[in-house]
């Protein structure tokens, strides 16, 4: 079996790997035990009582963090016309049609997240197999297809996170850095939260929000209780 480093076994020491810990008590140990030399990101994995392999049952969106996620984002824009021009005036770093799927074509990929106008998915369809796995298919459920490109644009930049649930029923999130402290990260995992509570299908029985952890990039993951985040509001 792989040992882990000392930092990694340090990290872990003294922290109940069984234990559900208060929302905020589970934040403040992923920014104590965080290592790393650059500035860690905080992830938030939730469990979700459903079964995704039913299409009524999938659980897809996206929130706009009110603390944004404290990295920069890099998007572009598939459009035509005037819409370039006001892509990139709202801060797209590139924007087109055509052009602009031949350059990601070519191999391209140094943007973070894109977004089109409607009349540009089938242009966009023609690099699908590009942008699907890589998570930068523009989508409707999640704002990214639109006419109003700008204000698409400008909630990319300022911290909307798009979230989708995995095969195991899991979401996971990013919802900050380790220096935005405690209450920032909590504000913003709650808004998440309270997102996917919005999301929950009808199909779904049982217990929705099923389990709740928190780490950091290099860090251990911490179990939160759920009681106590939603008594966090």
């Amino acid at each position: 079996m792989p040992k882990h480093g000392k930092k990694v076994r340090q990290a872990y020491e003294g922290i109940d790997r069984l234990k559900a810990y208060e929302a905020s008590d589970a934040l403040g140990l992923v920014l104590e035990r965080a290592f790393a030399k650059f500035d860690e990101t905080v992830d938030v994995a939730v469990n979700l009582g459903v079964n995704p392999k039913y299409s009524d049952q999938m659980v897809r969106g996206a929130v706009s963090l009110p603390h944004g996620l404290g990295k920069t984002v890099r998007v572009v824009a598939f459009c035509k016309g005037e819409n370039e021009e006001k892509a990139r005036a709202a801060g797209a770093i590139e924007a087109g049609g055509d052009d602009l799927v031949e350059k990601i074509r070519g191999g391209w990929l140094e943007f973070d997240k894109a977004v089109a106008t409607p009349d540009m998915m089938g242009v966009v369809g023609k690099i699908g197999k590009i942008l699907g796995p890589r998570g930068l298919m523009p989508n409707a459920k999640t704002g990214t297809v639109t006419f109003d490109l700008e204000n698409a644009i400008k909630e990319l930049l300022a911290g909307k996170v798009e979230f989708r649930v995995d095969k195991a029923g899991v979401v996971h999130a990013p919802i900050g850095k380790v220096s935005f402290g405690v209450e920032k990260l909590l504000g913003n995992m709650r808004v998440l939260v309270d997102a996917l509570v919005k999301l929950k299908p009808a199909s779904a029985k049982g217990t929705y929000l099923k389990a709740i952890s928190v780490s950091s990039t290099m860090g251990p993951g911490i179990k939160v209780d759920v009681a106590s985040l939603r008594r966090a509001e």
